[in-house]
């Protein structure tokens, strides 16, 4: 795009330096202007008034210039048509405006196995997703129509460009630990309050993510590890949680619910919140705090205090149920 601009702008140059020209040798501007397109083009009907000497000169120069220019021109625009580069910019235009509309979306860096089956699983949530990738030919790859943002994810225009100012998380999940720490890094610079997970290869890395800014760093060797010995040891406790966490053919699911400053339950005990009978939702858990120990099986005379929250299993409309319950109003 770079190059059709400067051809174009090159040509126009041509056009308004020959019709100033013709019009200082005496021609009427819309004479000067017609001289100079058929000069250039070389279609050449007629000459608009006698040519001086001068005129003679003028136009030669303005030949040998203008058709170059012309010329150059329309190869220029030809191969951008031929390759396709003008499609692709026009695409990346289309792109940008889809990302620039997003809100509360993930973005993912790093499209290969661990990206694919990120994007997978948020996208059979109803979660919106932008990739990003330095390899042209790997987005292409098992992408379902997630828009896209190729380049150097390091970079912090790149980031930007996928919307990490209106982003909900950010998964990196790029293949070598370092990059993974960089990503971190940059984007906790962008946004302080940006929820990072990040993939870690080896249990150092896992502390340097931590360090770099992560929310969470995650191995999925030892993840999945773990759940290969579950299936040995309890395998349907493995099989439910599994269902219950990824597969959208169960009724029920698991999920995570906020107590709100400010709701109907927030401050009363679980026996006076009375979640059980007016959600039909069954209570697994309940963390305090974010970084606070989860409290298993809580009794009736555990607080709702402000901001904590619930792990609870239910169906969609006993989750729903549960919200509201949590939330102001």
């Amino acid at each position: 795009m770079r190059r059709i601009r400067i051809a174009l702008i090159a040509f126009g140059l041509v056009l308004v330096g020959g019709t100033i020209g013709y019009v200082i040798l005496g021609f009427g501007f819309l004479d000067a202007a017609y001289q100079t397109v058929t000069t250039v083009t070389t279609v050449g009907f007629r000459e608009v008034n006698e040519f001086t000497a001068a005129g003679k000169v003028f136009t030669i120069v303005l030949v040998l210039v203008g058709v170059g220019t012309a010329l150059y021109t329309l190869g220029v625009v030809l191969e951008a048509l031929i390759e396709g580069h003008l499609r692709e910019h026009l695409e990346r235009r289309r792109m940008d405006r889809i990302i620039g509309r997003m809100r509360g979306h993930v973005i993912i860096c790093g499209w290969g196995r661990v990206g694919r089956a990120s994007a997978q699983y948020l996208t059979s949530t109803g979660q919106a997703v932008v990739v990003i990738d330095r390899d042209p030919a790997r987005l292409l790859e098992g992408n379902r129509g997630h828009p896209t943002v190729l380049g150097d994810v390091t970079d912090d225009l790149v980031l930007e460009s996928a919307g990490i100012a209106h982003a909900r998380a950010l998964i990196a999940a790029l293949d070598t630990g370092a990059d993974n720490v960089y990503v971190t890094l940059s984007g906790r610079a962008l946004r302080p309050d940006l929820v990072i997970i990040a993939r870690a290869r080896t249990q150092p890395s896992k502390s340097k993510l931590l360090r770099a800014g992560a929310n969470r760093a995650v191995n999925p060797q030892l993840i999945g590890g773990r759940r290969m010995a579950s299936f040995a040891l309890h395998p349907h406790v493995a099989e439910f949680l599994d269902v219950v966490m990824h597969d959208e053919s169960l009724e029920f699911r698991m999920e995570q619910v906020v107590v709100a400053d400010g709701s109907s339950v927030s401050g009363l005990t679980l026996q006076d919140a009375d979640l059980a009978e007016t959600t039909g939702a069954l209570l697994l858990a309940i963390r305090s705090a974010p970084t606070a120990p989860f409290l298993a099986n809580p009794t009736p005379d555990t607080m709702l205090a402000p901001q904590s929250i619930l792990i609870a299993v239910g169906t969609p409309a006993q989750l729903d149920a549960l919200h509201r319950r949590c939330t102001p109003g």
